[in-house]
């Protein structure tokens, strides 16, 4: 496709067989091509060849290198300079190599870049689109999708194995994925559809349908001024997930045409769900949650109701009252459970400080109701008992060693602390909160990544939530990202790995796709490398590569419960002894005011 649509293409030599990357002349135009690419029936001859699982899948080296061409366009003349994605991943490398060099951060830092980079940028999704892998590169000001292309949370296939738990039941999994061209443009995730050409053989019909698309967007975004282009990212981002109309149109939609809809697009009877909600997320039983009854004296460290023999922890009988005071981690050995929302706020926030803020916003409110299956709904109802809370997300104003914040707290006992729109939703509104506030803010996340349930409206709150940090940092605030037991999928992808400190408990998973799904997928785990504590270690290192990892920090601090609430204050202390914001110069008669 590049061959055709840029003769003068000049490639650059970055040695991976997923990326390409490179520049050309377009309309006048200086274009920095950035492309993903599948293997080639050609590219797999050996045995060895076909055990490259990470075949088309972008590597954190590959993001590295997306990076670096990013910080170029920067530097070129932006009324000559455009930005061109094509996309044609099914997500991006989940393999340990990558998982050890901070992929989900990269991913982070990608998607903020397309979001404030004063370039005018375009992206195509040529064939597949999947998950954080395709998002990394696709928050563009104009976007395409081939209308034969899919783009969506997860591949099919995986949809299928997860949800219905038989990988040949691709069909019904795109009855709720719902990846199509036409359907995600309705959504507003893409804005334009290129079609395919009549003969699929036909390459040169398909490159001058996609010319005639980069000619058009080049032209109309040359109109625009780029402060203006940046300021409809953000409010594209701040959308996403609001898909609930009112008036009389709506009316109509909702009593005649939906029911219409639904008579004729059941999926098979037999559709069994199960308690999972993404790709890239863990289960729902991950660490072995155990709700503590507070009546027994003592608890045996590692054990688990049902359970016979105890595969972790120490073994011996803790007093129940010290097991919580000490925030449910063992006072012998460190093993720790999953700690609630609850559990959090005990262990950050001053005692009766918390006030919970939008707490009943729900998904009927923000989700337009064809949009909610049957089978979310039941998915929603099992969770009604588990947690105090009605979302996954809880946020409120509280005092830290009284200093006052704004704290949002991922409550993993609900949906397993997924990214749904309500998610997405909380934390922009508490964003709002902190800056209307001039609050310090701190994140705590417990996740297991994106809500499948809500397909690709879950997959964009990384956007939104990633734009709602944006803001923060423009109005000077300081930003506490907590990494808690686990820390995965798109809430580290997203807003959890732009903290101005991150601090992280002992032992969490730190991780874009959870080892059952990479064992699922062939690849081989070794969770220490995963873990919190490696990455810290590997984040000293970080100064020593500043060019492979440009803005990326890691890890700075790894804090026991018991002490994560001294570690934050020790931060806020900090900020408020050396915050200091210059004020304008009074401006003079006839002098234009000057910006400091």
């Amino acid at each position: 496709m590049i061959s055709r649509l840029f003769p003068d293409f000049k490639a650059d030599n970055n040695g991976s067989v997923s990326l390409i990357t490179g520049t050309c002349r377009f309309l006048n135009k200086r274009l920095f091509v950035i492309g993903q690419q599948k293997p080639k029936p050609a590219d797999l001859k050996s045995k060895e060849d076909l055990k490259k699982l990470n075949y088309g899948m972008l590597t954190s080296d590959d993001h590295s290198q997306i990076l670096a061409v990013l910080k170029k366009a920067r530097a070129s003349d932006p009324d000559k300079t455009f930005i061109y994605s094509l996309i044609d991943t099914y997500g991006a490398d989940i393999s340990m190599y990558s998982a050890k060099r901070f992929q989900a951060f990269f991913i982070s830092h990608l998607i903020r870049e397309f979001l404030t980079i004063p370039i005018r940028t375009v992206s195509l999704v040529l064939g597949e689109g999947g998950s954080g892998g395709a998002l990394a590169i696709q928050a563009t000001d104009m976007r395409w999708q081939m209308d034969d292309a899919l783009y969506a949370t997860a591949p099919p296939e995986s949809m299928a194995s997860i949800v219905f738990r038989d990988h040949t039941r691709i069909s019904d999994a795109l009855t709720i994925l719902k990846p199509t061209a036409r359907e995600l443009k309705n959504l507003g995730v893409i804005d334009r559809i290129i079609p395919a050409s009549r003969d699929v053989t036909d390459c040169q019909e398909t490159a001058e349908n996609v010319r005639q698309s980069l000619v058009k967007s080049i032209k109309e975004l040359s109109r625009i001024k780029i402060n203006r282009l940046i300021k409809k990212r953000e409010m594209r981002a701040k959308t996403y997930g609001l898909s609930k109309g009112s008036g009389k149109f709506y009316d109509i939609k909702r009593f005649i045409e939906n029911p219409m809809l639904k008579a004729f697009r059941k999926p098979a009877p037999d559709i069994k769900i199960v308690n999972y909600s993404n790709l890239t997320e863990v289960s729902d039983d991950y660490g072995k949650i155990v709700h503590i009854e507070t009546m027994k004296e003592y608890i045996e460290c590692g054990a688990v109701s049902g359970q016979e023999k105890r595969v972790r922890g120490c073994g011996k009988l803790i007093p129940l009252q010290d097991f919580l005071d000490n925030f449910h981690v063992c006072p012998e050995c460190g093993h720790s459970y999953i700690l609630g929302a609850t559990g959090w706020i005990d262990c950050l926030a001053d005692t009766g400080s918390f006030h919970e803020l939008y707490r009943n916003v729900t998904v009927d409110q923000l989700l337009a109701e064809e949009s909610i299956t049957d089978y979310y709904r039941d998915f929603l109802e099992r969770q009604k008992g588990r947690s105090h809370f009605k979302e996954s997300l809880v946020v409120g104003s509280a005092r830290t060693h009284n200093f006052r914040v704004v704290m949002v707290i991922s409550e993993f006992y609900y949906c397993g602390g997924s990214m749904g729109v309500v998610f997405g939703e909380k934390f922009r509104r508490a964003v709002d909160y902190a800056i209307q506030e001039n609050l310090p803010f701190i994140s705590l996340c417990c996740s297991g990544g994106a809500r499948l349930y809500e397909g690709i409206s879950a997959l964009m709150q990384m956007v939104k939530t990633i734009e709602s940090v944006n803001r923060l940092k423009r109005h000077g605030l300081p930003y506490i990202s907590i990494l808690a037991d686990p820390s995965t999928g798109g809430a580290i992808a997203s807003y959890a790995a732009l903290g101005d400190v991150i601090i992280s408990e002992p032992r969490a998973l730190v991780i874009f796709a959870g080892p059952r799904v990479m064992k699922s997928r062939g690849f081989e785990v070794d969770e220490k490398f995963v873990r919190s504590d490696y990455l810290h270690k590997m984040s000293a290192g970080i100064y020593d590569e500043l060019k492979y990892y440009h803005n990326l920090r890691g890890i700075q601090e790894i804090t026991e419960r018991r002490d994560m609430k001294l570690a934050i204050a020790k931060y806020l202390e900090l900020y408020k002894r050396t915050n200091h914001r210059p004020r304008r110069k009074p401006k003079k008669k006839g002098q234009r005011s000057a910006m400091f």
